[in-house]
């Protein structure tokens, strides 16, 4: 046996043969997307089971905080409220991650990674959507502004409705039924927020947060998965170049 055959690219075909047929790609691609998956769901309901509504729990010297957010929209909190939007795109990225790995040499190990933290962000946050049910009332600022405060109904009359923290309804918040909007939509859990700022020196920046958004395992999983994605084609490229 060869040092080619022995590190897993076959010489006859320059590892190049389907990673669909192949059991070493299988195991990286599903193992890296359960492994990512079961953090995902298990970490969203310790966080949601564990903090309070407004409790904040530093991690790592201050690096990260652990808190409690709720979100409709997609990463970042873009689209916000088009949760059928999303599980559409959804669909149709695990149909492009499928097809890409049907048609991955059995030997790219760093894209089988790669896919299979694409599928494990994906369907971490499709879960959310699909099955976290939450209240959102649409309502207008003192200023006319429209807004979004996501929750969990405890009161609701035809003269006002009142609205606490998901899931438990804490700490409610009533609006005048007339001017307000009702809707119930699927939510994803997300916790982590970076906490460093700017230094003030900084221009335009300086004071404000690094990275502003609260997100969580699964969005990790799907930037990097798309990151390891883009570098592992750019460096395929390079070497056929």
């Amino acid at each position: 046996m060869d040092e080619s055959s022995a590190n897993g690219t076959d010489t006859t075909d320059g590892g190049s043969a389907s990673a669909i047929f192949y059991l070493a790609a299988h195991l990286r691609f599903w193992l890296v997307a359960a492994l990512m998956l079961g953090v995902d769901l298990w970490s969203k309901k310790w966080v949601f089971a564990t903090l309070g509504p407004d409790e904040i729990r530093p991690m790592l010297g201050r690096l990260f905080d652990f808190r409690r957010s709720v979100n409709d929209g997609a990463v970042f909190g873009f689209f916000t409220g088009q949760v059928g939007l999303f599980i559409v795109a959804s669909l149709f990225a695990f149909g492009f991650v499928f097809y890409l790995f049907a048609f991955s040499p059995r030997a790219h190990r760093s894209l089988h990674v790669a896919l299979g933290l694409i599928l494990a962000g994906a369907l971490g946050n499709l879960y959310d959507r699909a099955l976290m049910k939450a209240d959102v009332v649409i309502y207008r600022t003192d200023a006319g502004d429209p807004a979004r405060l996501i929750g969990k109904i405890q009161n609701s009359t035809d003269e006002y409705i009142a609205i606490g923290s998901w899931p438990e309804g804490k700490h409610p918040r009533r609006f005048a039924r007339r001017e307000v909007e009702v809707k119930q939509q699927g939510v994803v859990r997300d916790f982590i927020k970076f906490v460093p700022k700017f230094p003030a020196w900084f221009p335009r920046l300086g004071g404000r947060d690094i990275w502003p958004w609260v997100f969580n395992i699964a969005d990790s999983a799907l930037v990097c998965g798309v990151g390891l994605l883009l570098c592992t084609s750019w460096l395929s490229r390079r070497k056929h170049e």
